[in-house]
């Protein structure tokens, strides 16, 4: 960015104008030959233009400087260090104007040229500062919108503490509630565990049991239809058979013991179904057990979601009053630091308002030698429009020539171009044909 800045390099006159309009009287043989109180008299008053800084305002501290001094005689050093407290002022307000190798010796040993170097950088910059006026007035308005805001944010910062004081209270009063939940939903989920591991076992036992109804199903279907097959068979044989009492007797006695034991069977398939049914309703209402201990799970763990959320929002609402107190902090020092401007803008002004009779009077005389000068630099002006003029038609002339000539130049360099490739082509056709007639190979590179 140094590298783009760029100032003139103002003569004697404008160097000696621009310091009359701050109150410095100056002469032309105090620029021509420099002294080092005349050098240092002009830069600390570019300094005090633009930061206020003066001999009587470093006075304080370097009275601190001494006092801080274990020397028994501080008095020797009083002259060497107020000359070390304007040097460092001086070479940071040189940087800002971007003279970057300024030294002691610019202020010990003056060299004219150099002098009005340094004072051209200096005017330019207080100059530029001055036009930076209007910005400086825009702070001004802005900060009382800054200790507006100031206000605001404390005011939020005060309601956030607010929350935060009652947050913590209710986290307080909530934490005993929520120790017993924690303990209670780990008792849930122990007796969760062991009455899953109890489901398990009668599911097993369940399925194992509907096998074996399937089973006893079935086999009493195929009883119920061997006893009707058996049935029908009697019917038939009864019509077959000789009217015999004995062997009937015999045949209804092995009958009913047949249908004694197929009766005994039905009693114990009915007495199974009953227990399967009975433990059916046991698993069901084990079922609506569980159903019952996971609804309640799961508002435990509804309730312990809503707790990390308020435990998160508490850290929110922390991690936005830091940031409101770095915010503060920072608009403290804002306000202090545009309290500082303002002061020195006020006094700046008040100093400028003393001056501005001064500059007024500087002003006339400055206006009446610029009406003498501006009379004779236009006269100087319109010899130099002449000349100007006659300089411009030269150059309306030397471009047409150089332009007839540049044509002539490019069609002759196509002719000639034109003519290299005819002769290289007929040179070619030589050549083959020459190689032909010797009965040679010929590579053309």
């Amino acid at each position: 960015m140094s590298g783009q800045y760029w100032f003139p390099n103002m003569p004697i006159p404008e160097i000696m104008t621009a310091l009359s309009e701050w109150g410095l009287s100056v002469s032309t043989e105090q620029l021509v030959r420099p002294s080092a109180d005349f050098v240092m008299g002009v830069y600390s008053a570019c300094l005090e233009q633009v930061t206020s800084i003066s001999s009587n305002a470093l006075q304080e501290p370097i009275q601190s400087a001494l006092d801080s001094m274990e020397d028994s005689n501080p008095d020797l050093y009083a002259a060497s260090i107020s000359h070390n407290f304007l040097l460092y002022h001086l070479t940071r307000f040189a940087n800002a104007a971007r003279i970057m190798d300024f030294s002691s010796k610019d202020l010990c040993h003056p060299d004219p040229e150099r002098t009005r170097f340094i004072l051209s950088a200096f005017i330019n910059f207080v100059k530029f500062v001055e036009q930076c006026t209007p910005f400086t007035g825009s702070l001004r308005d802005k900060s009382v919108t800054v200790t507006e805001e100031r206000e605001q944010v404390a005011r939020e910062l005060a309601t956030i503490q607010h929350t935060l004081t009652a947050l913590k209270t209710q986290r307080a009063k909530d934490e005993p509630k929520c120790e017993e939940l924690r303990t209670e939903n780990a008792a849930i989920t122990a007796h969760l565990m062991v009455t899953k591991e109890t489901t398990q076992k009668v599911v097993k036992e369940i399925e194992a049991l509907k096998v074996e109804k399937a089973s006893v199903l079935s086999k009493k279907d195929n009883i119920n239809a061997d006893t009707a097959l058996l049935l029908d068979t009697i019917s038939r044989t009864r019509s077959r058979i000789v009217q015999s009492p004995e062997r009937i007797k015999r045949n209804i006695t092995t009958m009913g013991a047949a249908a004694i034991e197929d009766k005994k069977a039905i009693a114990q398939h009915e007495a199974k179904a009953r227990d399967l049914q009975a433990k059916i309703s046991a698993l069901s209402t084990i079922e609506k057990d569980l159903r019952a201990c996971v609804e309640q799970l799961q508002t435990t763990e509804k309730e312990v979601q809503l707790l990390e959320a308020a435990q998160k929002e508490l850290a929110d609402v922390k991690d936005s009053m830091d940031y409101k107190k770095i915010e503060r902090s920072e608009l403290q020092m804002k306000k202090e630091r545009v309290y500082r401007q303002l002061a020195n803008a006020q006094e700046k002004l008040e100093r400028a308002q003393r001056h501005a009779e001064e500059k007024r009077h500087a002003s006339q005389q400055t206006i009446e030698r610029l009406q003498r000068e501006y009379e004779q630099m236009d006269v100087e002006r319109r010899e130099n429009d002449k000349q100007v003029e006659e300089l411009r038609k030269e150059a309306d002339e030397i471009e047409t020539k150089m332009a007839e000539h540049l044509r002539k130049s490019e069609v002759e360099l196509n002719e000639l171009l034109a003519e290299y490739w005819k002769l290289r082509h007929e040179t070619e056709v030589y050549m083959e044909t020459l190689a032909n007639k010797l009965n040679m190979n010929v590579t053309s590179d």
